[in-house]
């Protein structure tokens, strides 16, 4: 008999760009207005889509961005709804800021912010999303 896992699955992106004025990198952070928090770009899989085509599906979803996935990041595991919730993350890279499309307010995402990588931390609402930020620096290093 097989085992039905009722971990819910999803997967999402750090996406950064290099930043527009200067040198460094900048992340994109979404607002969720159902939730009012700001996160990274994420979403659950759908019937037999795979992590990675769910990660780069959700990104242009709610940022609008057509982005390159790079690097897997670590995953996130926590409670939602009653239930076990697994995010696996990559890094994404996203066009710069000139060749960009305008980003668009959805039903998922209203405002999108394309932060350094400190300010995106301290805005980020949950604690969990913070070391993704460091994961992301730590493998431009690598």
């Amino acid at each position: 008999m097989a085992v039905v896992s009722t971990t819910v699955q999803a997967a999402g992106t750090v996406l950064w760009r290099h930043a527009a004025h200067g040198a460094g990198v900048e992340i994109a952070l979404v607002h969720r207005p159902r939730y009012d928090d700001w996160s990274l770009p994420k979403g659950k899989l759908k019937r037999g889509e795979d992590h990675a085509a769910a990660a780069v599906r959700e990104t242009l979803e709610e940022t609008g961005v057509a982005c390159v996935l790079g690097t897997p990041l670590p995953a996130s595991y926590y409670w939602t709804a009653g239930r076990p919730k697994e995010v696996r993350y990559w890094a994404a890279q996203a066009p710069s800021a000139a060749t960009a499309p305008p980003f668009s307010p959805n039903d998922e995402v209203d405002r999108i912010a394309w932060l350094p990588p400190d300010a995106a931390r301290r805005r980020l609402t949950h604690d969990r999303d913070r070391a993704l930020i460091a994961a992301l620096l730590n493998a431009f290093q690598g």
